[in-house]
């Protein structure tokens, strides 16, 4: 996109940067506006240059530090994490993981879960599964989060079993 930006106005990227810095604008909305009315960007582009502006994409942020930030002050549920990223990455070579503030993408050729540290004593994962009927603790996601279609609470390491990561390979087949 950034490449595809320069081509359409003739600026360097860093040209719009610096337009948003210099603006004075503070709010997100403020500045899709400024770039929607003043200068003709789709709202594609205005939200790409107000993200990178204010270093608020995850893009913008190593993914050690996205993860870490995560689990501050839910130390205990990074071993629940790690233990599941190992499993998920013997699925195979295509597996992608993408950190963002809140929780880490699970991807294929499109996003097949994620994991999130919802609450100091509870991680989530969220999978995107066709024709599975929530059962257990395999429950719909309902409007925990509309990027999945079932959810997993994890609170102890006895939740995190073979049905679990037979979920896991489920959707990240599915996502194939």
């Amino acid at each position: 996109m950034i490449k595809n930006l320069e081509e359409k106005t003739g600026k360097p990227f860093s040209h719009w940067i610096d337009v948003v810095r210099n603006s004075g604008l503070v709010k997100h909305g403020e500045i899709l506006k400024m770039l929607k009315s003043d200068h003709g960007f789709t709202h594609g582009y205005a939200n790409l240059v107000a993200h990178k502006a204010k270093q608020s994409d995850a893009g913008s942020a190593d993914d050690a530090d996205l993860v870490s930030a995560q689990y501050e002050g839910k130390e205990n549920l990074h071993l629940f994490y790690e233990s599941l990223v190992k499993e998920i990455r013997t699925f195979g070579k295509d597996v992608k993981l993408a950190p963002k503030k809140a929780y880490v993408s699970l991807r294929r050729k499109k996003q097949f879960g994620l994991i999130q540290p919802s609450t100091k004593t509870r991680l989530d994962i969220g999978l995107n599964m066709k024709d599975v009927k929530p059962e257990g603790k395999l429950e719909a996601a309902g409007s925990w989060n509309s990027m999945c279609t079932h959810r997993i609470r994890v609170e102890s390491s006895d939740d995190i079993d073979k049905k679990v990561f037979g979920w896991l390979k489920q959707a990240y087949e599915q996502a194939g």
